[in-house]
């Protein structure tokens, strides 16, 4: 949030629904942050930023920031329906999801960002499909900028946040957050598991421009997904069985996103 605040500046608005997020900047009228926060609904972020934005628009404030932080629950799954819509739009927001992977916030259930097999509160034998891919359900929108990132790489997250802010339009950031007790980290294992998730495959990095042009920031997946696995406690049921389709499902969606680099 520190990184995303400094590069946003104080000529902004945040958007915040329940989340871990809103805890961190406190109840309305007090904030933990510099600028205006407006906690909405669960459901409803890109609707409610739309409104904010349209707002600003009327007032000739069209160079103020619409900056959403919300988590993958009100992103992935109960806000998905006002995200598309508001994508399909086009509003000129800054929609930055915190990927946790699972409703953290309230216990740690799973969400459809939840990985295949990892054990949550309500699936403790493991999630039995796969997590959405949410990048390229936007870039089918033929959204102007999509991007994930992770906080074990912060060079290349603050380099999409430069970019993402020059761009009019609806810009979507997906940050992978390792929740250390949701996933049975060590304490000083956070940003490691990041980099670990990208450098197995786990989690690419890669920016989508117009729902066309895909690039890939982190070109090698060159370690075995068991060294991202084995160091978080939702996977330790696994058996070598299932250690192994996992690695196969992430060897298939490196591929086709190899496919889809443009050279």
């Amino acid at each position: 949030m520190r990184v995303i605040l400094n590069k946003v500046g104080n000529n902004a608005i945040a958007v915040v629904p329940p989340s871990c997020t809103a805890v961190i900047c406190g109840p309305h009228p007090n904030s933990a942050v510099k600028i205006p926060v407006y906690h909405t609904t669960l459901e409803s972020s890109a609707a409610s930023a739309s409104g904010v934005r349209r707002s600003l628009n009327a007032q000739g404030k069209a160079d103020t920031i619409v900056l959403v932080m919300a988590g993958d629950g009100g992103t992935y799954d109960i806000g998905f329906q006002a995200l598309s819509s508001a994508v399909e739009r086009n509003e000129d927001i800054l929609y930055v999801c915190f990927d946790n992977e699972g409703y953290m916030n309230t216990g740690g259930q799973k969400s459809s960002s939840t990985p295949l097999l990892a054990a949550t509160g309500s699936t403790p034998a493991g999630k039995l499909s796969k997590k959405k891919n949410i990048i390229e359900i936007l870039a089918a929108h033929d959204i102007p900028y999509a991007a994930t990132a992770t906080p074990g790489h912060l060079d290349d997250l603050g380099r999409k946040l430069d970019k993402a802010i020059k761009i009019k339009g609806f810009r979507f950031l997906c940050i992978l957050i390792p929740c250390l007790d949701g996933w049975g980290l060590a304490e000083d294992m956070g940003v490691t598991s990041a980099r670990l998730a990208v450098e197995t495959g786990m989690f690419p990095l890669y920016e989508v421009e117009n729902g066309a042009k895909y690039t890939l920031n982190w070109k090698s997946k060159d370690k075995p997904v068991n060294d991202y696995l084995t160091m978080q406690k939702r996977y330790r049921h696994l058996s070598q069985a299932q250690l192994d389709e996992i690695q196969a499902a992430v060897d298939a969606d490196w591929a086709r996103l190899q496919g889809k680099i443009n050279l």
